[in-house]
């Protein structure tokens, strides 16, 4: 079955359209790269996907979601109660900038352990054991360290770490990652994107992955969907939109992203 099914998704406020019937499936296991500039509606989608838009923002088409545990569930109008079953379980996010996605006020260990408790019914020891070992599949050294830090404490490439594994403590069936390695620098952004390559197939789970930057995207996703101005202008594999995209928006893309490949060979020593 399919873990997410979105046909015709239109999002709108009272003075705007930002996504006009966007469509695309995800497959158990598959990856997708959802990419377009700011404004694009990219982050409209994710907040779609996961039932978070803000009130005065309306979602209309339909949205289905589930895995073989819960049954396809449509998103779009369901009510709260309904999604904080979904949330976690089928489908979790990781966003842009974790000082937003943390409480400043609650220790990491505390945060993570609320899922882990919620979710696996775990207690006392077992449960500290659990928050540290969420820690440690996330790469974090000195996890018990972090376990007892605020979210100020630790660094930004800390924090996205910790994020990552909130959102993996519920064992969601499909990650969204929006833009989780922008805010991060170029070394950290690697590691990151290693770290979310490995888990993501260790896990076998389903990856939306948002980017502005198809470098990036490519190093991660097999598939890619362009938005552009909230439409779809393109969608296909990897190659297939590197070797011969068909939108001007897509070429530009694409060719932004091979100038950059050639700009780091040259500063490595290469030759274009």
């Amino acid at each position: 079955m399919r873990i997410l099914d979105i046909e015709n998704l239109s999002v709108k406020t009272e003075a705007a359209d930002l996504l006009t019937n966007v469509s695309f499936t995800l497959e158990p296991g598959a990856r997708l790269g959802l990419i377009g500039e700011s404004g694009s509606g990219k982050s409209m989608t994710a907040l779609a996907i996961m039932g978070l838009l803000p009130p005065e923002i309306k979602a209309f088409g339909s949205l289905l979601l589930g895995n073989g545990k819960v049954a396809p569930t449509q998103i779009i109008g369901t009510p709260e109660k309904v999604l904080n079953n979904i949330r976690g379980t089928v489908a979790s996010i990781v966003f842009q900038e974790p000082l937003t996605a943390l409480d400043p006020l609650m220790r990491i260990g505390r945060q993570l352990s609320e899922p882990l408790r919620r979710w696996q019914g775990l207690t006392a020891d077992a449960l500290r054991d659990a928050v540290i070992s969420a820690l440690d599949e996330v790469s974090i050294n000195n996890p018990e360290r972090i376990a007892r830090s605020y979210p100020y404490q630790i660094s930004g490439g800390e924090r996205q770490r910790a994020a990552i594994a909130m959102a993996l403590a519920c064992q969601p069936s499909l990650l969204i990652a929006d833009e989780p390695t922008t805010a991060l620098d170029v070394t950290v952004q690697a590691e990151i994107l290693t770290l979310l390559d490995a888990i993501v197939a260790k896990r076998k789970m389903s990856l939306l992955f948002i980017s502005h930057d198809l470098a990036v995207v490519s190093k991660i996703t097999d598939h890619v969907l362009v938005l552009k101005d909230g439409l779809v202008v393109e969608a296909g594999s990897l190659g297939e939109i590197l070797r011969a995209p068909k939108h001007p928006y897509t070429r530009d893309l694409v060719a932004s992203a091979k100038e950059l490949d050639r700009a780091l060979d040259l500063a490595k020593g290469g030759t274009t």
